[in-house]
């Protein structure tokens, strides 16, 4: 790939995720490189009333795009090159993400193929060869191995009622193809706070990676909290049992490991916490398979995604931080936006690419009103400061609240896949003191639309086992609730008193009346489980953390307690962590 200094230079200047596009379809495995340098994604697009395959191209490191219709219905879509032969390779199965990749395939009998070319992408010179008549779902781009010739494919299959990750192995350069099947993870089960199931994901789409011992790491998701981890010391012929990870919490999200070449690994997911579970008997617009677990009612962990480096194959890990926050979170039709498409709005599911200057291209998210493209330097992961003064809006924070909506999946009579509607809680209004500048205010607003009136703000920083927080504030009416965390909550989850390790309820009366604004200070130490609060620099209060966060605190929840109306509320002017 050839950049010009102009192109080189724009390249360095990025730091923070900077969207640059929006893929034309949801990310799983359809970005690609040419040998030419060329970046595609591959997707589809509506034309003269049908969907028309298309893919999104870069020909300057991603920094800008053009969308090029595919004419011919047999040319290759997205392959991976052998690093032994030069060859392209993917591998499909019929009728599951093969119409964008290769529709010809969708002719062929049910099963799983590995398509070859020696041109890739593009081209229409291919191979097909059937290697399975399994129902694998899902299937990932192959991956080669470093420390031998050998491909490693990851999908999932139905096993014995439960979704169970699958590896496919080859040994010759992706002509035959084995397959090994793992152990699957528990069922969810509900247990307080939950009244009801979980979708019984099990484990599925798993993620692998190759670490710089030659030892493998697969990461799956689950309707656990948390992804499980799975190891393979001997090229993946055998897997330890599934294992929670100490680290990675996420419910029903897709999990991507991705190796940097100067060996070190990112992690993309999403952070974040679902509202526990309702009693599905109180929802009549279910149906039983939706009840039982079979299906999901709402999603409402999917508006926040992350990433996370390490230097020492995934002993330790750094940064923890948002890579984006979903741009129609706070919609009011956010079931029905741009639905036409794809009914899921998020800005779950990944791939990336890593581009010159040691720079990443990370395409995530479902439906064109969520999933975005950025470019992003994995510096940012290494900050360990963040300050917010409200001076670009919210656009930094999580506020939004759910109006009482239709629960369920696909039916017909309303759009939307297990999606409520959405509105501002916590708004920016003019500064109480007078001064021409906004802060952020939390009240309570009597609204029986709302699935629950309670206000909050959840911000994310750079993830510390040791540092401290400071909020500059005014308490108006009710108590506020400041919760430090390793994950995103939901801004009205009240479960947060409960799950967050550290979660303290702040008062009027605990402030001075002079000056105008007061400071909270949380300073803490996680391997001394201890946290001291100060109030305008002054000692306040220590208490004890309650769990562990292996890999530190990394979101700061703030939220109005008032049990009934509060238009008074607390007004936040600036937040920092250091």
């Amino acid at each position: 790939m050839r950049l010009s200094q102009r192109d080189r230079a724009q390249l360095r200047g990025i730091v923070a995720p900077e969207v640059v596009a929006v893929p034309p379809g949801n990310p799983h495995r359809d970005l690609c490189q040419l040998p030419n340098g060329e970046i595609r994604f591959y997707g589809q697009r509506r034309l003269d009333h049908r969907w028309q395959r298309c893919y999104l191209a870069s020909r300057d490191a991603g920094l800008s795009w053009k969308t090029h219709l595919v004419a011919d219905d047999e040319e290759n879509g997205p392959m991976v090159r052998s690093p032994w032969s030069g060859d392209f390779i993917t591998v499909l199965r019929t009728r599951n993400y093969s119409v964008l990749s290769l529709p010809a395939l969708n002719r062929e009998p049910d099963g799983v193929y590995v398509i070859r070319s020696a041109h890739g992408p593009g081209s229409t010179e291919h191979a097909l060869r059937k290697i399975s008549d399994s129902a694998l779902l899902d299937v990932r781009q192959p991956i080669p191995m470093r420390s031998r010739q050998r491909w490693l494919c990851t999908a999932q299959k139905w096993e014995q009622g439960a979704l169970t990750p699958v590896v496919l192995l080859s040994d010759d350069d992706g002509v035959h193809w084995r397959e090994v099947t793992l152990a699957s993870v528990a069922p969810h089960v509900p247990t307080p706070p939950h009244q009801g199931v979980r979708w019984q994901q099990y484990s599925c789409e798993p993620s692998v990676i190759e670490l710089g011992s030659g030892r493998l790491l697969l990461i799956s998701r689950t309707s656990q909290d948390v992804h499980y981890v799975y190891t393979s010391e001997d090229g993946g012929e055998t897997w330890t049992p599934p294992a929670p990870s100490p680290f990675f919490h996420a419910t029903t999200t897709m999990p991507t490991l991705f190796r940097l070449r100067d060996g070190r690994i990112l992690f993309f997911w999403c952070n974040t916490q679902p509202l526990p579970e309702l009693d599905h008997a109180t929802q009549p617009e279910l149906s039983e398979e939706e009840r039982r677990g079979v299906w999901e009612d709402v999603f409402t962990n999917r508006d926040a995604c992350h990433a996370a480096i390490s230097g020492d194959d995934g002993q330790t890990w750094r940064g923890f931080r948002e890579i984006h926050l979903n741009e129609v979170r706070n919609h009011a039709d956010f079931r029905s936006i741009r639905s036409g498409e794809c009914n899921d709005k998020s800005v779950h599911q990944f791939e990336a690419l890593e581009l010159p200057e040691g720079k990443v291209l990370l395409a995530f998210g479902q439906a064109p009103s969520s999933r975005r493209m950025v470019i992003f330097d994995p510096r940012w992961l290494y900050e360990t400061e963040r300050q917010e003064d409200f001076r670009e809006g919210l656009v930094n924070l999580s506020t939004h609240v759910y109006v009482r909506s239709l629960s369920g999946g696909h039916r017909a009579g309303f759009s939307g896949h297990c999606a409520w509607n959405r509105t501002h809680g916590a708004l920016l209004v003019p500064s109480p003191d007078g001064k021409r500048d906004e802060v952020l205010h939390l009240t309570r607003i009597r609204d029986p639309r709302l699935f629950s009136e309670v206000q909050g703000a959840v911000w994310n920083f750079p993830a510390a086992r040791c540092g401290a927080v400071s909020i500059a504030l005014r308490i108006a009416g009710a108590d506020l609730r400041v919760s430090l965390t390793d994950r995103w909550f939901n801004p009205i989850d009240v479960a947060i008193a409960d799950l967050a390790q550290l979660s303290v309820v702040l008062s009027k009366g605990a402030l001075p009346a002079e000056p105008f604004w007061a400071t909270l200070g949380v300073q803490w130490d996680l391997d001394a489980r201890r946290a001291t609060l100060t109030v305008n620099d002054r000692p306040f209060a220590s208490c004890d953390l309650r769990a562990e966060a292996p890999a530190g605190f990394s979101y700061l929840h703030l939220q109005n307690t008032a049990p009934a109306a509060d238009a008074d509320g607390i007004f936040i002017r600036r937040l920092e962590k250091r």
